[in-house]
Formats: structure tokens, C-alpha cells, sequence
């Protein structure tokens, strides 16, 4: 039996189902579960609290999250090979874990899933970052979660929470900071996968805060920022020339200097430009 439940070791669920990981679906999985609770325990305290999990694959961390007291588990999996295991966990948690075979791009968790809520995940690598802008850009601010607690890349993590002037900087960092309080928390060489990805890999924790730090259409942003990084290494009057005609005076009228290139440039001034580009 493992150590946190009476459940089965991981190794056994899965030589038990004839699972292994497919790269087609990102799928890297977790065997260590005094890891997997680990990383639960990242999310904060789970008591009273429902949990939206993505990718639960053999459900390592679902059940970390369970035995961190987690009031409900939803649990999205596209392949359908894992739903056996996760049933079993289902059965030794009644009523606890809710799992919905699809995709979890597709599926609206508010129906399913009752405030406050949290979401929790060791994310397929091929949908993580589409997931993470989707939960980031709402059009109203909080969100439907409380916080994020995301396993990434460690590339892609250090792209979340880097500062400006950075290689890393980027997209990621102004949509994460500019609504949130992210950190990573976390780090996991490729050894404690199987089977073992050719990268580190990093959890990032993210707490909503009441109120973005400086006000900015989210839409508007998301578009001014991703053309701005999309050609960083142009000047920003001609990274940003379609965004609007006289892109040069909304640099000028945001604090910008249109000679400026993207990574130069802090959130709170992209939020500035936004506003000046939303006035049409």
C-alpha cells in the first residue's frame, strides 16, 4: 500500500491497467506519491475547498489532493485508458472525486464544481500554456478560482514569473503578473517522471488578486502584448504597427519610447497602452 492512502503504489496501478504514458497527449507521469501530495500541499489548505484537476492520468496527484483534504476533486481526462484507475480512487473516496472523460478546453468546470474553488494540475505539456492564458484572461476579474497551482516546463515556468529586461519575459509574465501573485514553489528534475522528459519541470503556484494591479481591457492587452512579443526583437512602432495607425503617439502617450523593444517594457506600461489603444 502506498503511504498516504491504502490504495495501491502507483508502479502497481499502472503495470494493473497496462497504462503508459503516450506522448501524443503530453502525458509524463508521477509515480512518487509522497511527492504528488507534496505539490498538493502547494495549493494551500484544500479543506471546504473544491479542486479542478486536468490530466489526472493514473491519478498521482488526485490523490494527493484528496488526502490533503480536498472537499471535491473534478477530474478532466481525455484518455480514456486512466478511467478504470481514477474509478478505484473514486471508490475510495466517495463522493469526492467527480471525473469527466473529454477535453478539458471544451468543458465549462462551473457546472460541475461549487466556490471556492482551486485549480490544481500537472498539465499535459501540449495544452498548459493555452489552459493557463484562458484561466488568466477572463472578461470579468476574480476569476472562478481562488489560485492556480500549475506544473509546467521549467521553461515555461520561469516565463511566468520573470521580470522585465529578461530573455524570459514575455507574454506569460505580463498576463500572470499583471492579475496575479505568481511564484514557483517547486522543482522537479526529469527523473522523477516516467517515462522521464528530456527537461526540468517546475510547479508555479498563482493567487488571484482581488483586483488587477493596473486597470487594462484584458482582451485589448492579450492582443497589444502578444503582437509586441511576437516580433521582440523589432522596435515597438514596428512590432506594434497594425495594432492602430498612430501607434507611435499611443507609445508616446502610454510612457513609451517607440524605440523601445518589448522585454524593455513593464507590465504596468502595457497596460497603459492598452488604454490608449482601446480608445479606438
Amino acid at each position: 500500500m502506498s503511504t498516504i492512502d491504502d490504495l495501491p503504489p502507483l508502479r502497481a496501478v499502472i503495470a494493473a491497467h497496462g497504462l503508459s504514458a503516450r506522448k501524443s497527449l503530453g502525458q509524463n507521469f508521477l509515480l512518487d506519491l509522497n511527492l504528488t501530495a507534496k505539490i498538493a500541499r502547494q495549493a494551500g489548505n484544500l479543506n471546504d475547498t473544491d479542486v479542478l484537476e486536468i490530466g489526472p492520468g493514473p491519478g498521482g496527484l488526485t490523490r494527493g489532493l484528496l488526502s490533503e483534504g480536498a472537499r471535491k476533486v473534478l477530474a478532466i481526462e481525455k484518455d480514456a485508458r486512466c478511467l478504470p484507475a481514477l474509478a478505484e480512487i473514486a471508490d475510495r473516496y466517495p463522493g469526492q472525486l467527480q471525473v469527466i472523460e473529454g477535453d478539458a478546453l471544451d468543458i465549462d468546470p462551473l457546472e460541475h464544481l461549487t466556490p471556492p474553488i482551486r485549480v490544481a494540475a500537472n498539465l499535459p505539456y501540449n495544452v498548459g500554456t493555452e489552459l493557463l492564458v484562458r484561466w488568466l484572461t477572463p472578461a470579468t476579474w476574480p476569476p472562478f478560482w481562488q489560485s492556480l497551482t500549475l506544473m509546467f516546463q521549467r521553461e515555461v515556468a520561469e516565463r511566468i514569473v520573470a521580470q522585465p529586461g529578461s530573455k524570459a519575459y514575455g507574454r506569460l509574465a505580463v498576463l500572470s503578473q499583471w492579475r496575479t501573485d505568481a511564484r514557483i514553489v517547486l522543482s522537479l528534475p526529469p527523473d522523477a517522471f516516467t517515462p522521464p522528459p528530456k527537461v526540468s519541470s517546475a510547479v508555479v503556484h498563482l493567487t488571484a488578486l482581488p483586483a488587477p494591479k493596473y486597470d487594462a481591457d484584458p482582451a485589448v492587452l492579450s492582443r497589444v502584448v502578444a503582437a509586441a512579443f511576437n516580433q521582440r526583437r523589432k522596435m515597438l512602432r514596428a512590432a506594434l504597427k497594425g495594432t492602430a495607425p498612430d501607434i507611435e503617439d499611443r507609445l508616446i502617450a502610454a510612457g513609451i519610447k517607440p524605440t523601445d523593444r518589448a522585454e524593455q517594457v513593464p507590465i504596468e506600461a502595457f497596460c497603459a497602452l492598452a488604454r490608449e489603444v482601446a480608445k479606438g
